[in-house]
């Protein structure tokens, strides 16, 4: 059996990941190159450290989020119970003294013999021969970016996010919508939310005031010089919208052959069509007031908005070309694991997630030991399947029931605590086979 495993990055993959290759009798390095080569939005060298937020989100059974942290637990996650000691009051969500996360996750980690840590130490390139899980972080080095770029193509690197939310079909008032693409083109690829000026101008006002969230100056102009926000475009005049993505020319509606003075389109976000995404729609807005201003369009009123949008900097690879469903590298004859957000998953929970999964695949190659498949049903078999091999435009994503496969027989208002129910049987059910 190898001895030595490397990690590179001590964010939440990485951290997970060690402690998964630790318990499994591997030697771990890790290099974190912090406190000396700080990001930008880091502000200490930390292991785990926070810097969003302090919030792991939801613990409720009834979201995609908690659903996601009960099959962590049932994995063998480290780093949730170690947040749970570190939680500060937030209600529902799972929420944690940064300093005193970060603090356990290193106190732990140095108990172990085979754990060695390098701060200070930026990595600019892979270790010949040295099985490896790089989990740098959507702020990752622009050395260490370039040779990535080098390593999985330059067309498979990306540099930031500018994602449009995505609401669930089921939510949308369909007697406010319709099928359809412009001047009658492109079949039922397009659904359409027509809003007459009253309509409009109400969103409109709402949009220019609403809240945004902080950017740091880094990303500023690098966001904006590759994709407009709605709220920005939304400032520049009244009707700019209304030139661009919710332009209603050609859009008719063919029930009752009116034309809006605006529409907003939605996209299929998969195959099922159960998912669609509200196109031109990236944005800044925080999340409470993104909820808040596009239930204003009147076929979102009662919207279940599966993923927020987000405009931030944020270094991903393009996994489906490059990564199994293991986040392991396709093409790479050492055994090479790509996990956290530069793997394509968006968020704390997710990142923990890709750290463990990516472990354990690792740590079975080295052992001989077969894959594990977890489940489609659950939202860590699901979101795997995503990263690896989503069909459309790929963008990172978060935890979210629109992953899973549709219980049909079940009442909207039931469906979830059923997604929620039916996973955790199957994880356990698989996981006591595996035992």
């Amino acid at each position: 059996m190898a001895t030595k495993v490397v990690v590179i990055g001590g964010g939440l993959a990485g951290t997970e990941a060690a402690f998964k290759l630790l318990d499994a009798g591997f030697q771990v390095e890790m290099f974190e190159m912090r406190p000396k080569r700080l990001t930008g939005a880091h502000e200490s060298g930390g292991l785990a450290e926070l810097v969003c937020s302090n919030s792991l989100k939801s613990t409720s059974p009834e979201t995609a989020s908690g659903l996601l942290k009960e099959e962590l637990d049932m994995l063998g996650s480290r780093l949730l119970p170690l947040a749970r000691e570190s939680a500060v009051p937030s209600g529902s969500a799972l929420a944690v003294d940064r300093v005193a996360f970060s603090t356990a996750v290193e106190r732990e980690l140095a108990k172990y013999e085979g754990f060695t840590l390098h701060k200070d130490t930026e990595v600019t390139c892979l270790e010949e021969g040295v099985p490896t899980i790089i989990a740098t972080g959507p702020l990752t080095s622009p050395d260490f970016a370039d040779y990535l770029a080098k390593l999985t193509g330059q067309d498979r690197l990306f540099f930031y996010d500018a994602i449009a939310p995505i609401v669930s079909f089921d939510s949308v008032d369909m007697t406010k919508a319709y099928f359809g693409g412009r001047y009658g083109k492109g079949g039922d690829d397009y659904l359409n939310l027509p809003m007459q000026k009253e309509e409009y101008e109400d969103f409109y006002n709402a949009l220019v005031t609403a809240e945004t969230v902080h950017l740091h100056d880094f990303e500023k102009k690098e966001l904006f010089d590759g994709c407009m926000p709605i709220e920005i475009m939304a400032k520049r005049g009244g009707d700019t919208m209304r030139y661009g993505p919710m332009r209603p020319v050609g859009l008719r509606n063919p029930n009752t052959g009116e034309s809006a003075y605006a529409v907003v389109q939605l996209r299929k976000e998969n195959v099922a069509g159960d998912c669609y995404n509200l196109v031109g729609f990236q944005t800044n807005l925080t999340y409470g007031e993104q909820k808040r201003v596009f239930s204003m369009i009147p076929a979102l009123h009662s919207a279940e908005f599966l993923r927020y949008g987000t405009m931030h900097r944020n270094t991903f690879i393009k996994s489906p070309d490059l990564l199994t469903n293991r986040f392991r590298l396709k093409n790479s004859t050492t055994p090479v694991y790509i996990a956290g957000q530069i793997s394509g998953v968006e968020g704390y929970v997710e990142s923990i997630m890709s750290g463990l999964i990516a472990a354990d695949a690792m740590v079975r190659e080295l052992t001989g030991k077969d894959e594990l498949k977890l489940p489609a049903t659950t939202i860590t078999g699901a979101l795997t399947e995503y990263v690896s091999s989503c069909a459309n435009d790929f963008q990172p994503m978060n935890a979210n029931f629109g992953l899973l496969p549709e219980l049909h027989t079940v009442h909207k208002k039931q469906r979830k605590q059923a997604y929620h129910d039916r996973a955790i049987k199957n994880l356990g059910e698989f996981l006591s086979k595996e035992n």
